[in-house]
């Protein structure tokens, strides 16, 4: 076993380049010790005495190296306890205020970069234009003769002249009410009834084309020109009645519903 100033010069040796206050506080320390380990010797062969002094004496040992370590600087980094950031481990900084406020609300709808396709207009649909309620019943035929006084009678009609045979149309629509010899130096006539009161008659005709009863439209063949009855040669004898026998003159008549008869 190892005298006292073995002990000693061992526990020297171990503090020897420390700091002055860590190597005076051993060598108190080791010197209690020794003093408790001569006391054991002294008592006769107590081996674990021995022991427990020379455990006691690396406690102590240990103690002061510790003690020493804790005069010594602080770790630059040492992690927590809880396993947080080191203490060189900068803190996150706060985002400013406007991106803050940027990355809490919803994000903007992006700005559209195209206009939206414009529509062309499409073209009107084209519709034939509306057959006219009163047309011209021998189109491009001559006024021979107008409504008035001729030869000391009322010539109640107009005489439109054009080549024997020449189709007549009805000046407007309506139903046919006489086909025929049916008046005294008429001829051959067509009478129309257009409803209002309002009749139309086609006298010295050739030959018929229609019958009694029958609906006619406006344009639409009624019968041919001729030279039957009083007649000095081909043409139509026009009348527009106001009531049956009661003839107004065609010509203002017809020209307040667009037809020219050229009088």
């Amino acid at each position: 076993m190892p005298s006292g100033r073995d002990l000693l010069d061992s526990g020297r040796r171990r503090l020897r380049g420390r700091r002055p206050v860590v190597a005076l506080a051993a060598t108190a320390i080791l010197g209690v010790g020794l003093a408790g380990a001569a006391a054991a010797t002294g008592g006769g062969d107590d081996t674990p005495a021995a022991t427990s002094v020379t455990a006691d004496a690396r406690d102590r040992e240990r103690a002061a190296e510790r003690a020493d370590r804790a005069q010594r600087e602080a770790p630059t980094t040492t992690p927590t306890e809880t396993g947080g950031p080191t203490a060189d481990t900068p803190e996150p900084k706060a985002a400013p205020a406007e991106e803050q406020s940027q990355s809490s609300s919803p994000s903007a709808a992006p700005e559209r970069t195209q206009s939206a396709p414009q529509r062309t207009a499409s073209p009107a649909p084209t519709t034939a234009a509306p057959k006219a309620d009163w047309v011209n019943p021998m189109p491009g035929a001559a006024t021979t003769s107008c409504y008035g006084q001729r030869w000391g009678a009322l010539h109640a009609g107009i005489d439109l002249a054009e080549p024997a045979n020449t189709p007549i149309h009805a000046a407007g629509a309506g139903t046919v009410t006489i086909v025929g010899w049916a008046y005294a130096g008429y001829g051959i006539s067509v009478v129309i009834d257009h409803g209002n009161n309002v009749f139309t008659h086609y006298a010295h005709q050739n030959r018929t084309a229609v019958e009694v009863g029958q609906r006619v439209n406006a344009g639409q063949v009624i019968g041919y020109e001729g030279s039957t009855g009083d007649s000095t040669g081909p043409h139509l004898h026009f009348e527009v009645h106001l009531g049956m026998w009661n003839q107004v003159d065609p010509a203002p008549w017809m020209r307040e519903r667009g037809v020219d008869l050229g009088c």
